[in-house]
């Protein structure tokens, strides 16, 4: 048994998924900004809170953003440095992750089967998400921030590779 460490998988997702996770994190910024000024409206008329507290209750979305701003700036960035994959004989090797990282081997013999997926923004930004699936949960994977043209040929060569795969098998 190896106690090194996993090697890198060879092939990054696009630099445009860089734009993408960065307006996603600007909508969770509004969202979270927005709902804590909500809140704040809410809570600024409980009579049970401490009057200090009702007076500077407008702190709460500043706190909230200020908080929140490094969070939300440095995650597409460090998205982008750990998102990659490779296909490898027959075996695709995913790492993703943000705050926890997930290394993911799918043996191609189990892909049951390969769609291509795309939000509206994923599709003004010519990206797709790759979602492999077998029959175990456990053993699927998605990978997120490919090039459509990259998403596409992959799919077409995992439902390949598996169907080869399949009838040697058989």
């Amino acid at each position: 048994m190896s106690t090194g460490q996993l090697r890198d998988p060879a092939h990054r997702v696009s630099p445009k998924a860089v734009r993408l996770w960065l307006f996603e994190s600007l909508i969770a910024f509004v969202l979270l900004v927005g709902g804590s000024l909500l809140v704040a409206d809410w809570a600024s008329d409980w009579s049970w809170l401490p009057g200090w507290l009702t007076s500077n209750i407008w702190l709460l979305p500043v706190v909230i953003g200020v908080l929140a701003t490094p969070l939300l700036v440095a995650e597409p960035f460090v998205r982008y440095s750990v998102h990659r994959w490779e296909l490898s004989g027959d075996v695709v090797y995913a790492r993703s992750g943000f705050l926890t990282r997930e290394w993911v081997f799918v043996p191609v013999s189990r892909i049951q089967t390969v769609d291509k997926a795309q939000g509206w923004l994923e599709r003004s930004l010519g990206l797709a998400t790759l979602e492999i699936r077998t029959a175990s949960h456990a053993g699927s994977s998605t990978i997120k921030g490919l090039d459509f043209q990259v998403a596409a040929g992959l799919a077409e060569q995992l439902a390949h590779r598996a169907e080869q795969l399949r009838d040697d098998a058989t």
